[in-house]
C-alpha cells in the first residue's frame, strides 16, 4: 500500500525504515523498525520497501478506524498496521484497516473489541499506556492464561430542526444518549477463549422521538461466546458459538447499528479459515430480542435470522502508476428471515406486513491501485414475501450497485483524499398487490455515515451520487466534506426512511428527492478520548417540499472514552 511520499532511508537485513517528508521534524526522527519476519507476510509485501509510510506508528485518527469504503484519513501500510495496531495475524488480510479479515476494522481498537490482540504486552517492554495494565493480565506464571478488559462510554447528542424531513411533526428536537459497553476476553492457551460484554444505556432530551429498546437498557448481556482456534488443513481456523457481533459483510449492507445505543448482536455459530490468500467464513444466527424490560432479559429472536457464507480472495499484488496495488475480491451469499415491521413492503395505502425471506448473492472488489482507492460491489436480492393477513405470496427480485473511487494525493500536507460515491438501490411499484416485488431492503443497519449521516434516507428505491473530500491536516484531526444528491429510482415507489416509508400530506410524483451537504470532524484527543461531530443541511427538492416535506438542519456530537 502507498502513503505519502516517504523515502526508504535504511535497508538492513531484517529491518526497514521510512521517513515521511510531509510530517514535522520531530516525527521525521521516528523511524519504522518492523521485522520482516513478523510484518511482511509474502515476497510481495517486501515491496513495502518502495512504499511511503506516513508515520512510525498509527496516526491518532486511525486508533479507531471506521469501515471502508469511506476514505480513511490515512492509507496505512501493512507493516505499520501490524506493528502499531492490535489486529490478530491474518496475513495479507490485515492490510488497510484489517476489515478484510471479516472481523470489522481494527486499529489500536476495533469495532468488535474481541478482534483486538493484546498478547504483545506479555513483553512488559511493549507497555506504554496506563490502561495497558487492563489490556493484558496474566493469570498463570507462563502467561498462557490471560484476560483482557475493554470498555467504552459514549455521550451522544443531536439537534434536528425538522426531524426526518418534517415527518415527525416536531421542530427543534434535542436528544441526548449515553451508553456503557464493558467486556472481558479470557484466553486459555492458544486455542480457547471466552468473551463477555455488558451493556447499559439511557436516553433523554426535549421534543424527542424514536426512543425504544435500542436506546434504553438497564443492564444486559450484549455478547457472550466461546471460541476454539487451531490449524486445520493448513489454515488458521476457528469456531465461535454464542452471542456475538457479526461484521463480515459490506458495511453498506450490514453493520453494527451505530446510531442507537444498543449495537446489533446475533446468537448462533460461525466458522472461519484463513489460508495465505484466501479465506472462507460461514454462519447461522438468530436475532436478539431486546424489547423486554428489566435486567438480563435479552433473549433469542427466532423470527429474525441471518445465515450465509463468504469467500475472500486476495489476488496477486500489482503495480499501477509506478506504485503498489493490492485488492480483495469478496463473493458471498447472505440470507435474511424477517417478520413484522422489518419485513413490511409498500402498499397502495401505506404498507403491508408479513414474513419475508431474502437471499442476497453479491460480489465486491476493493483495494488500492497506486494512489487510487476503490470499492465496487453488486448484490442481487431474491426471495419471497408472505402477507400476514392472507396466504398470498409474492416473489422478490431486487438489486443494489455500490461504488466509490477516489484519489489520495501524494506528498500533500493535508493528506487529501478526493472521490465520488455512487449507489443504486432498486425500487418497485407500491400500487401493485401481486407480482414480483422489486424494492431492495437492508434491514440490519448499514454503516450510518456511508449513505447519509442524517439517516433520513434509507437504501431502498434510491439513486445517490456523492462527491467527497477528506482532509487530515494533523495526525489527530480529520475532516470529511460530502455532498450526496438523491433521486428515487422508481417514481411508482415511495421514499424510504430508516424505519419505514415516508407519507406526506401531498402527493410527491417527482424523481429528485434533494441534497444533504454534510461535514464530519474527527478529533482523537488522546488514545482514549475522541470527539466526533457531524453537521448536515438536508435540502428537499421543490416537488418534495410542495408535497409537505421540510428542509432541516442536523447536528450530532459524540464524545467517547475507550480502552
Amino acid at each position: 500500500m502507498h502513503a505519502f511520499g516517504a523515502k526508504p532511508i535504511k535497508i538492513a537485513k531484517n529491518y526497514v525504515s521510512f521517513v515521511d517528508p510531509a510530517i514535522d521534524d520531530r516525527d521525521t526522527k521516528k523511524q519504522i523498525q518492523g521485522s520482516l519476519n513478523n510484518n511482511i507476510n509474502s515476497p510481495d509485501d517486501a515491496k513495502v520497501l518502495k512504499v511511503q509510510a506516513p508515520l512510525s506508528h498509527l496516526p491518532e485518527v486511525q486508533f479507531y478506524p471506521h469501515a471502508n469504503p469511506v476514505g480513511q484519513p490515512y492509507n496505512i501500510p501493512q507493516a505499520v498496521n501490524r506493528k502499531s495496531g492490535h489486529q490478530y495475524d491474518w496475513g495479507v488480510f490485515n492490510r488497510g484497516n484489517g476489515e478484510a479479515a471479516g472481523f470489522g476494522p481494527v486499529g489500536r481498537y476495533g469495532v468488535a473489541p474481541w478482534a483486538e490482540d493484546w498478547s504483545d504486552l506479555r513483553n512488559k517492554k511493549q507497555s506504554s499506556d496506563p490502561f495497558d495494565y487492563l489490556k493484558y493480565r496474566p493469570l498463570n506464571h507462563s502467561g498462557s492464561i490471560w484476560i483482557s478488559f475493554s470498555g467504552e462510554t459514549r455521550f451522544r447528542n443531536w439537534f434536528e430542526s425538522k426531524p426526518q424531513l418534517g415527518f415527525q411533526k416536531i421542530s427543534n428536537s434535542g436528544r441526548f444518549t449515553i451508553r456503557n459497553l464493558y467486556g472481558a476476553d479470557l484466553h486459555v492457551g492458544d486455542h480457547l477463549r471466552f468473551f463477555a460484554q455488558l451493556i447499559n444505556a439511557d436516553a433523554s432530551g426535549w421534543n424527542t422521538y424514536g426512543y425504544d429498546s435500542t436506546y434504553r437498557k438497564n443492564l444486559d448481556l450484549q455478547q457472550a461466546f466461546a471460541e476454539i482456534r487451531g490449524n486445520v488443513l493448513g489454515a488458521k481456523a476457528g469456531f465461535i458459538v454464542g452471542r456475538q457481533q457479526f461484521l463480515d459483510a459490506p458495511s453498506y449492507m450490514l453493520y453494527n447499528r451505530e446510531t442507537p445505543n444498543v449495537p446489533l448482536s446475533w446468537n448462533g455459530f460461525r466458522g472461519y479459515a484463513f489460508w495465505s490468500r484466501i479465506r472462507v467464513d460461514g454462519w447461522y444466527f438468530v436475532g436478539t430480542n431486546i424489547n423486554k424490560d428489566g435486567i438480563f432479559q435479552d433473549a433469542m429472536d427466532y423470527a429474525t435470522r441471518l445465515y450465509g457464507f463468504n469467500t475472500t480472495w486476495a489476488p496477486p499484488d500489482f503495480s499501477f502508476l509506478g506504485q503498489k496495488g493490492v485488492s480483495f475480491l469478496d463473493a458471498f451469499y447472505i440470507g435474511y428471515q424477517l417478520t413484522g415491521k422489518s419485513s413490511a413492503i409498500a402498499a397502495p395505502k401505506g404498507s403491508s406486513q408479513g414474513t419475508s425471506t431474502r437471499n442476497n448473492f453479491g460480489i465486491r472488489w476493493h483495494g488500492t491501485a497506486g494512489p487510487i482507492e476503490f470499492s465496487v460491489g453488486a448484490i442481487w436480492q431474491g426471495g419471497v414475501f408472505h402477507y400476514a393477513e392472507t396466504n398470498q405470496t409474492r416473489n422478490i427480485s431486487a438489486y443494489a450497485i455500490n461504488s466509490i473511487v477516489g484519489y489520495r494525493f501524494p506528498k500533500n500536507p493535508l493528506h487529501i483524499f478526493a472521490g465520488i460515491q455512487t449507489d443504486i438501490y432498486s425500487g418497485g411499484n407500491a400500487s401493485r398487490t401481486s407480482g414480483t416485488i422489486g424494492t431492495y431492503t437492508t434491514p440490519f443497519n448499514p454503516q450510518t455515515n456511508y449513505l447519509d449521516t442524517t439517516t433520513y434516507i434509507a437504501p431502498s428505491n434510491l439513486i445517490s451520487v456523492a462527491p467527497l473530500v477528506r482532509l487530515t491536516p494533523l495526525k489527530s484531526v480529520s475532516l470529511q466534506l460530502k455532498v450526496p444528491l438523491f433521486w428515487r429510482n422508481n417514481t411508482n415507489d415511495p421514499i424510504y426512511r430508516s424505519s419505514g416509508i415516508y407519507s406526506f400530506a401531498g402527493h410527491f410524483d417527482g424523481k429528485f428527492v434533494g441534497t444533504a451537504p454534510q461535514a464530519a470532524l474527527v478529533w482523537q484527543i488522546n488514545p482514549h478520548f475522541s470527539w466526533t461531530q457531524y453537521i448536515s443541511r438536508f435540502v428537499t427538492s421543490r416537488a418534495l417540499t410542495e408535497a409537505g416535506a421540510s428542509s432541516g438542519t442536523y447536528y450530532q456530537s459524540n464524545f467517547v472514552f475507550r480502552f
